[in-house]
């Protein structure tokens, strides 16, 4: 079946009891047994639930992976997918990751021994290069947060396979409508999926698709001991957002490409960053392992005071963290999504202060750019 057809029924089957075409919302913390040792499947909700088990039986489809897990949070996956590590690894990172990820790596896992190098994935020369004796894990943001460059994956997946490293890729940007790391060689595929896949502001959620048994059994394992499985009604909703997933995908992506072009044109903004423009440096590696450029972008005003000025203006586009919603919002990631990131580091990678990361909602695009535009009249 198509992508649209299993967003909406796998793990989404009518409730047997009643004929309910939505299957309920289990909200009970634990489960009778029938008799010692004999349950229905289910015990306690920190370990599992029906909820939990539906949206991962969609998550796993929807990546092509062999089976998946969802946790609390998009953080709560990713710290998930690190304790497969050891103390003494390796692991090669995006340079321009999320902020999250930077302050959980750099602030905390590297107190349990784990070791981390920032490298351009974009040059898979560079991330070779950047290969230790003890890597273990490649670990890429494709587009990435929030410079947009992009990463070939089968390019790192090829440097993966040849060194026997575990090939993790944060999908949260294009949902698997737009991309799949997995047919591209990827191991693991991580997601917020507070952002598309739930796709209208009101959950938060993370979820980790795997491809070997192995890495499933493991990952399982730390859900439920530390307690950071997701919750039944953060299910259902995640769950009620992916039936929508690839009419709003299709919606974000026309709106992204639109508004990009605009602008790119426009005189008060220096550069876009928009992996559907023909002047992005990794613009063919993007047409050939994506299906859109989806409805993220960035585009630099120059200053922080230029970009403080155009967003205290914005009316229609809500200023705000997060992403992947029905309505467009907009951040200035050196002062929000990125500020845990050191100045240092974020001019390194291109995280300027006049840098401002869009959204780009499915409203009226003409009513965006009108926005937009009268913005940036005050820059």
């Amino acid at each position: 079946m198509g992508f649209a057809t299993n967003a909406i029924h796998i793990g989404q089957e009518p409730d047997l009891a009643t004929g309910a075409i939505v299957a309920p919302i289990y909200q009970t913390s634990t489960y009778i047994n029938e008799e010692l040792g004999k349950n229905k499947g289910f015990d306690y909700s920190r370990t599992n639930h029906p909820n939990r088990k539906a949206l991962e039986r969609t998550m796993a489809k929807l990546e092509g992976g062999h089976s998946a897990y969802v946790f609390s949070s998009g953080m709560a996956g990713i710290d998930a997918v690190f304790r497969l590590l050891r103390p003494g690894d390796h692991v090669v990172l995006s340079e321009a990751v999320y902020g999250g990820v930077f302050r959980l790596s750099t602030q905390l896992l590297v107190h349990f021994g784990i070791e981390f190098s920032f490298v351009d994935t974009s040059n898979p020369e560079g991330v070779r290069a950047a290969l230790r004796p003890h890597t273990k894990m490649l670990y890429i943001e494709t587009p990435a947060n929030p410079t947009m460059a992009v990463t070939d994956i089968a390019a790192i997946a090829k440097i993966a396979s040849d060194r026997n490293t575990t090939l993790v890729v944060d999908n949260t940007f294009l949902s698997p409508y737009l991309q799949r790391p997995i047919e591209l060689g990827a191991h693991i595929v991580v997601h917020s999926m507070t952002k598309y896949l739930n796709g209208h502001s009101d959950s938060t959620g993370g979820a980790v698709v795997l491809t070997r048994p192995e890495d499933a059994e493991k990952i399982y394992f730390i859900q439920r001991s530390a307690g950071t499985g997701l919750a039944p009604m953060d299910c259902f909703l995640v769950s009620r957002g992916i039936k929508t997933l690839a009419v709003r995908m299709l919606q974000h992506n026309a709106n992204g490409i639109t508004l990009a072009r605009h602008m790119d044109a426009h005189p008060k903004v220096k550069r876009v960053f928009y992996p559907g423009l023909p002047s992005h440096p990794q613009h063919e590696i993007a047409r050939k392992q994506q299906k859109g450029p989806g409805g993220m972008l960035s585009f630099d005003l120059g200053t922080q005071e230029a970009a403080r000025r155009f967003l205290n203006q914005v009316k229609l586009c809500a200023l705000a963290e997060s992403l992947g919603g029905v309505e467009t919002l907009i951040s200035l990631p050196a002062l929000m999504t990125h500020a845990s990131m050191p100045q240092e580091v974020r001019d390194r990678v291109g995280i300027t202060e006049g840098l401002v990361r869009l959204s780009v909602g499915i409203e009226d695009v003409e009513d965006i750019i009108a926005d937009i535009d009268q913005a940036l009249l005050y820059v």
